[in-house]
């Protein structure tokens, strides 16, 4: 990314002094990639009983209404209905990709194939603000597609699974999101932008699942904790945190605390599960994990 596009992806106002200091934004994007790539393992589980469509609407559905109670007031919806709808719709399409592909893959390589997310930003905003993307940036995408590579293509036609390319789309998707979050986090109030994006996916849940599946539901004590943990926890609060953390930092910074997020979820699994990864596979997590610093390191030193 140039620096153009990075200028135009921080927040706006980024040279008047800042009302926190950028040190407990990245904090709480920590405490975000904790909570994110510790679920994983647990919406797997989870799918064993519910049907995505269903998990979601339900997910969204906690996450509004506890938004509601907490934002009552202070959402401007006239204000940040674009906002909320843009950055919801990206959302909603990413957790789709990401559940439904769950079904079909594990969860260390879920979490892996959705950290190529990171070095997806700046070439996705390259093409959004018509900028040229660096050098590094591109070999770092390089070194991170080959992981993917890795991990994921099998047989000897290179075929890749059903869940690892739903996933790949998942990426696609939450790398969308935070350019969306990037433009529009300091244009209106968080708590508007965290409400309606929550609550747009919920909508799009709500309105899908009943036909776009066969819907399940075993209220099993695995899926309400999932439910709950999810909606309250990686929903409600996580996008509540982002929307905020990133009125005081850049999309940069964010995308590369959020890189900790596979490293979390492999092990997060293995201590719950024991899934391993196979010789070539930690290869390839190793080669997107280099990929992501490659994209990020550099324009983290830069600023």
């Amino acid at each position: 990314m140039t620096p153009e596009s990075d200028r135009l992806l921080a927040p706006a106002g980024a040279g008047a002094p800042r009302k926190f200091p950028s040190w407990r934004a990245d904090a709480a994007l920590v405490g975000n990639t904790i909570i994110w790539g510790s679920t994983f393992v647990l919406v797997q589980s989870a799918l064993h009983d519910i049907s995505p469509l269903a998990f979601l609407a339900i997910r969204f559905s906690i996450a509004t209404l506890a938004l509601i109670l907490l934002f009552r007031g202070r959402i401007r919806f006239s204000v940040a209905a674009k906002a909320g709808m843009l950055a919801g719709i990206c959302l909603f399409s990413g957790y789709v990709f990401q559940t439904v592909g769950l079904q079909f893959t594990t969860a260390a390589k879920s979490a892996f194939i959705t950290g190529l997310s990171i070095p997806m930003v700046p070439l996705l905003a390259s093409l959004v603000y018509f900028t040229r993307p660096r050098i590094l940036e591109v070999v770092g995408v390089i070194f991170a597609t080959t992981g993917m590579g890795l991990m994921t293509l099998q047989g000897a036609n290179f075929r890749i699974g059903l869940g690892d390319l739903l996933t790949l789309f998942c990426a696609a998707a939450f790398a969308m999101h935070m350019i969306a979050l990037g433009h529009y986090s300091t244009r209106v109030g968080f708590e508007s932008v965290a409400f309606l994006q929550v609550a747009a996916s919920a909508v799009l849940a709500l309105g899908s699942f009943w036909w776009a599946e066969s819907p399940v539901l075993r209220l099993r004590p695995l899926v309400l904790v999932a439910l709950l943990v999810t909606g309250l926890l990686a929903t409600a609060l996580a996008f509540t945190v982002q929307a905020w953390a990133q009125q005081h930092t850049t999309p940069t910074r964010t995308a590369l605390i959020y890189s900790l997020e596979p490293v979390v979820a492999w092990v997060t699994s293995f201590l719950l599960t024991g899934e391993t990864l196979s010789r070539r596979g930690m290869a390839g997590a190793g080669m997107i994990l280099a990929g992501i610093l490659l994209v990020e390191l550099k324009r983290v030193h830069s600023q």
